[in-house]
This record gives C-alpha cells, sequence and structure tokens, in this order.
C-alpha cells in the first residue's frame, strides 16, 4: 500500500513523514525563550501552541479542553492525557497534512496559519521534550552483556544468575540527562592508574576511557499509585513514546567503583537523548519478536506476544575534530532480550510509584557481529584493538573534540520513513581538578 501523501513537501528520506508526527519542545528564531510544543514534519515543524491558538484544532472538538497542555515548556502535561489522547491527536495531525485532507481550512488553505505555524526545522531550537522525574537504565541488551561479561569473567560466567530471570537495572541520574547537541564535559573520578598493581591505590584524574552506549529510551505517560504494581498486559498502555539514548560511559571510573552496588560516578555525568519523541502508534508497523529466553519467566513477565520489541535501523557515527566522519556501528533495536513492557512490570511489581516523565533506558544494544557493536569497549575488546577511523587515524576510547551521532530508523519505503532523526554530544575536556 502506498504510503499517504502530502501536500506539503516533504523528502522521501526524512525520517519525519507523514506516518511519523513526532512531538517535542521548541524555541523559535522570532520567539527565542517560551518553550512549547511542537511536532515534526520533513523539514519544518509545527507549532503546536500557535496551531491551537489560531483554531488549529477547531475540526477535533473532544480535544478543545485540552489544547492549553501545548503552551508548556514540557510535555508532561500532554502525556499525562494518556494513549488514547495521543493517538487521536496524531491521526487528526496526520489527516490536516495529508493531501485529501477533511479539513482543508485549517491548514492547507490558512497561509496566515502556515506564516504563523509552520516554521522551517532551521529557524527553531529543540529542548529537552520532558521533566525528568526519575531515570532507570536497564541491560536488556544480551549481546551486549554476554560480550562484556566475558571480558570480565569468561565466558562460562558471563551472564549473572539472574540475568534471564528479570530486567536488571539501576537508578540513574535524571538531572545529567540532556537533549541532543549539548556538549559532554570528561568526567574526573577514582581510577586506577595501573590495575594489576598491589596493593590497589586509585588516583583522581579525568577518565582516559570515556565510551558510549547506543540505547532507545522509553519515556512513560502515565504512572501507578504507590505499593499498586502495573500488570504485564497494562504496562504497553503508560506508553508515551521513544527517543534515541547515548549513556555516556567512564570505563575506568566505573571498573573500580561498581563493586558491590552499580555504576555511579562512571554514568551520572550525562545522558543523551534525540529530542524528538516517536510515539508508540509509529512503531506498530514495526514491531519484531525479542530474542528468545530459552529461561521460563515467572508469570508478571510473561507476554501475550512475543513482537514487543522495534526492528529500528540503528547507527554510531563518529567525528573527529578535524570534521572526518566513520560510520563505526549498524545493528538493530529489536536485540533486545526484554521489552519495555518487561521492565515496567519489573519496575513496579514491589510497589514503587512510578510517574509521567519517568525515562527508563533499554541498556546497551549489540548484535552478534563485529559492526553492530554498541560500545566502543565491544569494539575494541576491552581496550585490547584499535579501531580505524577515516583519515589513517584510530580511536580506542574517545579524544577530545569527538562528536557521537546516533540515528535511528524504522522502514525503507521513501515517504513514509519513521525515525528519531539525531542524538549527538561533543565531548569537552574534563574541569580542573579540586
Amino acid at each position: 500500500m502506498a504510503p499517504r501523501s502530502s501536500w506539503l513537501s516533504i523528502p522521501a528520506d526524512s525520517h519525519f513523514s507523514l506516518a511519523n508526527i513526532p512531538f517535542g519542545i521548541i524555541t523559535s528564531r522570532h520567539s527565542q525563550i517560551e518553550k512549547r510544543a511542537a511536532v515534526a514534519i520533513g523539514d519544518h515543524v509545527l507549532d503546536l501552541k500557535a496551531f491551537a491558538a489560531d483554531g488549529g484544532f477547531s475540526a477535533l472538538p473532544s480535544f478543545q479542553e485540552h489544547v492549553a497542555v501545548f503552551s508548556q515548556p514540557t510535555l508532561n502535561a500532554f502525556a499525562a492525557l494518556g494513549q488514547p489522547v495521543h493517538r487521536e491527536v496524531r491521526a487528526y495531525l496526520q489527516d490536516i497534512f495529508a493531501a485529501d485532507t477533511a479539513h482543508p481550512e485549517i491548514l492547507k488553505d490558512n497561509a496566515a496559519l502556515q506564516k504563523a505555524a509552520l516554521l522551517p526545522k532551521h529557524d527553531t531550537k529543540t529542548h529537552l521534550p520532558m521533566q525528568i522525574g526519575d531515570y532507570t537504565d536497564f541491560f536488556a541488551g544480551i549481546n551486549h552483556a554476554s560480550n562484556v561479561g566475558t571480558m570480565f569473567r569468561g565466558a562460562a560466567n558471563a551472564l549473572q544468575p539472574n540475568y534471564t530471570h528479570l530486567p536488571v537495572g539501576y537508578h540513574g541520574r535524571a538531572s545529567s540527562v540532556v537533549v541532543s547537541g549539548t556538549p559532554i564535559r570528561r568526567p574526573n573520578g577514582q581510577i586506577l592508574a595501573d590495575p594489576s598493581a598491589e596493593p590497589k591505590v586509585p588516583v583522581l584524574g579525568p577518565s582516559r576511557r570515556l565510551d558510549i552506549e547506543l540505547e532507545l529510551g522509553c519515556f512513560l505517560c502515565t504512572g501507578n499509585r504507590m505499593g499498586e504494581p502495573i500488570p504485564i498486559g497494562e504496562a504497553a498502555s503508560h506508553i508515551f513514546g521513544f527517543v534515541l539514548m547515548n549513556d555516556w560511559s567512564a570505563r575506568d571510573i566505573q571498573t573500580w567503583e561498581y563493586v558491590p552496588l552499580g555504576p555511579f560516578n562512571a554514568k551520572n555525568f550525562g545522558t543523551s537523548i534525540s529530542p524528538w519523541i516517536v510515539l508508540a502508534d509509529a512503531l506498530e508497523p514495526f514491531r519484531a519478536p525479542k530474542l528468545k529466553n530459552e529461561t521460563p519467566v515467572l508469570d508478571y513477565l510473561k507476554e501475550e506476544r512475543e513482537d514487543t520489541v522495534y526492528d529500528i535501523q540503528l547507527e554510531v557515527d563518529l567525528t573527529t575534530p578535524d570534521g572526518g566522519t566513520t560510520t563505526l556501528s549498524r545493528t538493530s533495536g529489536k536485540y533486545l532480550l526484554w521489552s519495555f513492557a518487561q521492565m515496567i512490570a519489573h519496575h513496579s511489581i514491589g510497589g514503587c510509584p512510578m510517574a509521567t516523565g519517568d525515562l527508563l533506558g533499554s541498556g546497551t544494544i549489540s548484535g552478534t557481529g563485529k559492526n553492530d557493536l554498541g560500545s566502543l569497549l565491544e569494539m575494541n575488546e576491552g581496550g585490547k584493538k584499535e579501531i580505524m577511523i577515516v583519515g589513517m587515524d584510530v580511536r580506542t576510547f574517545l579524544l577530545d573534540g569527538d562528536t557521537i551521532t546516533l540515528r535511528g530508523v524504522c522502514g525503507g519505503e521513501p515517504g513514509a520513513l519513521v525515525g528519531f532523526g539525531e542524538c549527538s554530544g561533543t565531548i569537552l575536556s574534563a574541569p580542573d581538578l579540586p
């Protein structure tokens, strides 16, 4: 079936086709202070505050009482309305931009509203789309877990005994989640300059093994009351949408500090996310089966269907300070052992209250080959192997001035792509030590 066409000129290779309609927060060249909601469409964004103010939702009477949510500086108020409202609004906007729209008077034939609300993307700036109350990072990429576990414990003990029984996770730091394009400063921390020396005495200094983690992020639209778990059958309805995520990692700091309670300063200095939230409905055509789990899971984690992850084509680029770019990895979002619905069910099983704006990370996503890995640690085999990049240059871990860019897109039909755009960050040198 041919993709639905739009009266707006949308490049065939755009991540933001009519099939997508992702939501974000913008400021614009003519309104640089006021943050408000928008959707991305081709090379434009639709300013939803301006659209609503001039009657853009007049043909959607059920939403009239809610239009003020698009004047907020985050998407939390819109997200909290729940999936049925998100679905209705997305479908309405798809019709508004369709060539055969039922309401051409709203925008297609309304030059004044186009001028006020339909802005060139280059005239806008994106911001963190949600106010994030809590952030939890999971470890659902079993290929990554196996690769890293093998490096440190050997193949026989690569996975801990609990790994296939529950979605392993830890609580991250919401305050250091930043939107794509925000520079990331190299962290200082305790590291072992010579891990083989005895006694083991750390030094304080900049991380020498700064890494990336290619992940997907999931934002919640609704939560649960404290003490009341979210059943697995209802968990997916608590999802607002998805973003790309780079959970930057200082491997040398992590190696020293993570026993016995897990990552701390090695992770809390920065996590980058893409600015546009892709709704679950937009990803529905791209469902894929989770990786096979040979371990029977407990009833509270059993899903009725196996295709509860998404075949998102993911890639990682490294750009050096002189502008040379190398694609380090191409992989897929389907390489997960656990779905986000299972993560939500497990997160809440003890009664943990989850809330609108909570962010969940998938954990590093890797395939099984040499060119589909989601971290430098895997690519360089624990620091033992140099990674060749353009210009006859090499890397093991990141240098100051390096830029990492993640991309993700679903589908291959021109004019019908559903993508996330980019998630990028450039490494700045560490701050002076106190």
